[in-house]
């Protein structure tokens, strides 16, 4: 079986063993395991599928299977740079779309008025921003598998949540699954959409390191031209 065909498979692996350990599973392990020995177990299984799936993306070469155009790039950096906000304000403040997160008196706050989802839409971006500018086979099943996973586990943490919690409906009424999509459907107005200054520094300064380091962990500038 070729390095391509392994990769394949263990993003796949990744991807499902994720989804099923966050949802079908994670009560019958979490009983059985406890809450600790679960997160352990989760966190082999992560580890384990994605060290899996890196290990052979450096595996096999480059095939750049088309080349994206100029203004790509440059659209690559502003979604690069916003993917970096919606992190870092995703990890800054509570979460309501997550288990065992209420919402905030006051309604969503920061980057929650732009997403509910502002972790899995980071993810989603990065994902996206690879898989147009690399052009490359290897990226993109690997890119195209965090996609579904984040976008997948989004609409699956909404759906868990709304059954866990009758008071999600609310934070749901006032937030968009896309981002912006409360803004563009009439139910915020466009003067909430702002992330705040913790995540839009923290993003910049993160945006930053990401672009510097690319070249010395990935072996390639963030950017390519040509």
């Amino acid at each position: 079986m070729s390095d391509f065909a392994l990769l394949v498979i263990a993003v796949s692996a990744f991807v499902a063993g994720h989804e099923l350990m966050s949802h079908p599973l994670r009560a019958p392990l979490v009983k059985r395991l406890g809450a600790g020995g679960f997160a352990l177990a989760y966190s082999i299984v992560a580890f384990a599928t994605l060290g899996w799936a890196v290990s052979l993306w450096r595996a096999i070469p480059a095939d750049r299977i088309w080349q994206a155009p100029p203004f790509a790039y440059a659209l690559a950096l502003v979604a690069m740079l916003f993917a970096a906000i919606l992190f870092v304000g995703s990890v800054t403040a509570p979460n309501p779309a997550l288990m065992g997160n209420a919402a905030a008196s006051g309604g969503p706050r920061g980057v929650q008025r732009i997403t509910r989802h502002p972790m899995m839409w980071s993810f989603a971006i990065w994902a996206a921003v690879h898989i147009t500018v690399s052009g490359d086979g290897r990226t993109i099943v690997l890119a195209s598998g965090i996609l579904v996973l984040a976008l997948y586990g989004a609409s699956m943490q909404d759906r868990k949540k709304r059954a866990a919690s009758p008071d999600y409906g609310a934070h749901e009424a006032v937030t968009g699954f896309m981002p912006f999509g409360a803004q563009i459907s009439g139910r915020s107005r466009w003067a909430t959409a702002t992330p705040g200054w913790i995540a839009l520094i923290g993003g910049i300064i993160l945006w930053a390191g990401l672009l510097w380091g690319h070249p010395l962990v990935i072996g390639v500038p963030a950017i390519q031209i040509g």
